[in-house]
């Protein structure tokens, strides 16, 4: 007679993928055990609090979405105040307002309104005479211009994905949003916030109650951990998973220099991107301005992000969706859906595909519904 396992589900990480599903299956009674690598829960939407100021510790999340259910189940789980995400693009100096808006368009080129914005972005796009762009650079000079182009894409994209934008494929920018009103607010979604005490209090509330394991490998003891659940939910990285057999997949990584200065503001807002192409960071953050009611008046926490190469040993952040990556994620997840239902693949590294918050949660919840519905 087989023995029992213990848990019902092993989960494979423990950042919002991994946290929300474990909270969906142990709320539907399930025994759930949550191992994560690293010493701390939260993957990259980790949060510390450092003299009162919330440090996001791997780049900057605000929770924004249209979703009704993703609202809810984040709102559920913290206490939240509304955020307006508005960033400022250094250009050699000069700032611009982001995302494209009248605003931005007003400090280009001095255009009135928004007729006079609309026939400079047709005049410029006009010069450039592409019917079938064959990359990246041809698809945002079609669709934008040369001025929007060289000012606030080209260098910040290509310190981005450690390539010309010439060898970038057309489908990163399938399309630029383009405001033609004055407004700064970086997202249009309906629900924008952030979380109170950082998202690592939403973390800490997903696996409140659920034995949790960190600072342990999964790939040091598979058969160990396999052994104590009948179903792994894995949301590490895809290729990791079958050990590289068909070929390693590309990402790019970051780094970050982070900074507690003595003074009450470095910069005055949130983020700022930087898109010239001479300056090695793409954005600073200044922490202290995600939370209006930060307390610390003397000191302030800034982070410099760097785009970086990724390899074995470092944290994978952007998956590189060319043509070659593509495929070879497209069969890797052929590979996993023959180990259904006894493994799952769940969220941005375990399918290869970015995902902001909100998905991550509307992803967990369709897996939710499959598992439980079997």
């Amino acid at each position: 007679m087989q023995k029992e396992k213990p848990f019902d589900y092993l989960v494979v990480g423990s950042g919002l993928s991994g946290s929300s599903i474990a909270r969906m299956l142990t709320d539907a009674g399930k025994k759930v055990l949550v191992i994560e690598k690293r010493k701390r829960t939260g993957g990259n939407i980790a949060t510390k609090t450092i003299n009162d100021i919330v440090v996001h510790l791997y780049g900057p999340h605000i929770f924004h979405t249209d979703d009704e259910f993703a609202y809810s189940f984040y709102k559920s789980h913290c206490d939240s105040y509304p955020y307006k995400n508005e960033v400022l693009a250094n250009y050699e100096g000069k700032f611009y307002h982001m995302p494209f808006n009248l605003t931005t368009f007003k400090e280009l080129w001095g255009v009135k309104d928004a007729e006079e914005a609309k026939a400079k972005i047709q005049e410029e796009t006009e010069k450039e005479h592409i019917d079938e762009p064959k990359n990246l650079e041809e698809q945002a000079l079609k669709l934008v211009g040369r001025t929007i182009y060289n000012t606030l894409i080209s260098g910040y994209t290509e310190k981005q994905w450690g390539r010309a934008c010439k060898d970038l494929p057309a489908s990163i920018i399938k399309r630029l949003p383009l405001r033609f009103e004055e407004n700064n607010n970086y997202f249009n979604d309906k629900y924008q916030a952030e979380c109170v005490g950082g998202f690592s209090c939403l973390i800490d509330n997903l696996l409140k109650g659920i034995k949790v394991k960190t600072g342990v490998d999964y790939f040091a003891s598979r058969n160990k951990f396999n052994s104590l659940a009948n179903c792994v939910i894995y949301t590490g990285a895809l290729d990791e998973y079958f050990k590289y057999n068909l070929g390693l997949l590309d990402y790019r990584s970051l780094h970050f220099n982070t900074k507690e200065l003595k003074m009450s503001s470095f910069q005055g807002r949130a983020v700022i991107n930087f898109t010239s192409k001479d300056v090695p960071y793409t954005r600073i953050c200044e922490h202290k301005f995600f939370d209006p009611n930060c307390k610390n008046k003397e000191s302030t926490i800034i982070t410099y992000e760097y785009p970086d190469k990724f390899y074995k040993g470092k944290i994978p952040f952007y998956p590189i969706n060319d043509e070659k990556n593509t495929k070879l994620a497209t069969d890797y997840l052929l590979e996993a859906k023959k180990l259904e239902p006894h493994v799952y693949f769940l969220g941005r590294l375990a399918n290869y595909k970015y995902f902001d918050m909100d998905d991550t949660i509307i992803e967990a919840k369709k897996l939710f519904d499959r598992i439980i519905a079997k």
